[in-house]
């Protein structure tokens, strides 16, 4: 059973927001699913015949969210999706809070990358495969 079935975070300009999170989803394989002035939203809605879907929700707010302990993390398919998340991250806006590579601390094969967002959201990918 997946755990993560949506997040929501704010930030401060949907428009500083757009091309970093686009990047990074479309890395990721993950479809944006609407673009409003004032929301983005990436990945597929559960429902009753598909319940397991994940679901991130981007609005837009005065100010973003400022607790440093959160984050979301994404998963990867591969180690060379990783890799092309931080990149995608890095070229639009973002930055690095923990390169790609092996986080041996959590299990054998956890490899992920961080990033922060253009508003100091912590963001993160990982694949779990051990290769």
């Amino acid at each position: 059973m997946l755990v993560l079935d949506h997040v929501s975070i704010s930030v401060p300009s949907i428009d500083i927001a757009r091309p970093f999170y686009d990047a990074i989803m479309a890395a990721l394989g993950v479809d944006k699913v609407y673009d409003r002035p004032a929301a983005l939203g990436y990945g597929a809605r559960c429902n009753a015949s598909e319940p397991f879907h994940t679901y991130l929700a981007i609005y837009e707010s005065a100010t973003a969210n400022v607790d440093e302990k959160r984050h979301w993390c994404f998963k990867a398919t591969s180690r060379a999706q990783v890799n092309a998340f931080y990149a995608a991250g890095l070229t639009t806006g973002g930055k690095d809070d923990g390169a790609p590579g092996l986080r041996p601390q959590y299990h054998e094969g956890y490899f992920a990358a961080f990033l922060l967002d253009p508003f100091g959201n912590r963001v993160e990918a990982v694949c779990h495969r051990v290769e």
